[in-house]
């Protein structure tokens, strides 16, 4: 416990899953936390949640891959805690299912923008607050679907192979500044959204869903999905003052399977 007492983090898509499990332990461990996201009953549940345990949150709706959006998130979390050290890029809707020819424009850029323009967006208005605070620690949640590809998921594998190239880049870039980029690139993650995808994936297959599940489950050498709190747990190490010296890195939660 204690591993990001005095820093302050920005947490995108805050409203559920994953998201909301980060905004619980990073403020477990100190943090004081933005949450951030689009549905506003959904992400004040969160902040409820943070603040009920003792924690300390502040719930700011808005698209993270809007300009005003952002600045406006940005603006009432400093407001609110004075600075931000911190920003988890976890935003974004996986988009359809659906063989590429029938992948309109619109299934394009909407997921682009939900899973990679959103990364982008609060990267740029984040950093200048970094800088002024003599530096931070920026995780983008991408996914092995950017590593090693997806079938029927054109638009979100190539999102989240964008969130890993930029992860590489900014490492890069942003180092003279004392920020440091990762990148935490999930497996199947137990949840609705995974069983969404599932779903989706047995309906294009003309198989069951139990069977495209197995299959999926039984890749994995340790037999089973990751949780958020694996995700979460590793978010928290990236930005804490242990993984001082590690920037520019994807690092995969796959329980054991390979990832390219």
């Amino acid at each position: 416990m204690g591993q990001l007492v005095g820093k302050v983090a920005l947490i995108t898509g805050a409203s559920k899953g994953v998201g909301r499990v980060m905004s619980r332990m990073f403020a477990a461990e100190g943090a004081a936390v933005i949450c951030a996201a689009r549905s506003q009953d959904l992400v004040e549940e969160t902040t409820a949640l943070v603040n009920a345990e003792g924690g300390r949150a502040i719930a700011v709706v808005g698209d993270a891959a809007v300009e005003a959006d952002v600045l406006r998130i940005v603006d009432a979390g400093v407001k609110a805690f004075g600075k931000l050290d911190i920003l988890v890029n976890n935003a974004g809707d996986g988009g359809p299912t659906k063989p590429v020819q029938d992948y309109t424009p619109e299934d394009w850029f909407y997921t682009i923008n939900s899973c990679l323009t959103s990364s982008y967006m609060c990267t740029r208005f984040t950093v200048p607050q970094m800088i002024r605070a003599g530096g931070g620690a920026i995780v983008n949640i991408s996914s092995v679907a950017g590593r090693r590809g997806l079938a029927y998921r054109i638009g979100y594998c190539s999102a989240k192979a964008g969130q890993v190239g930029m992860t590489y880049g900014l490492a890069l870039e942003l180092a003279p500044h004392n920020i440091r980029v990762n990148a935490i690139a999930p497996g199947a993650v137990a949840g609705d959204r995974i069983d969404r995808v599932i779903a989706g994936q047995a309906q294009v297959k003309g198989v069951p869903f139990e069977e495209e599940r197995q299959r999926l489950v039984e890749r994995s050498p340790l037999r089973r999905m990751s949780t958020a709190e694996d995700i979460a747990s590793l978010a928290v190490y990236l930005c804490s003052d242990a993984a001082k010296n590690l920037s520019g890195q994807c690092i995969a939660v796959t329980a054991g399977e390979p990832a390219v």
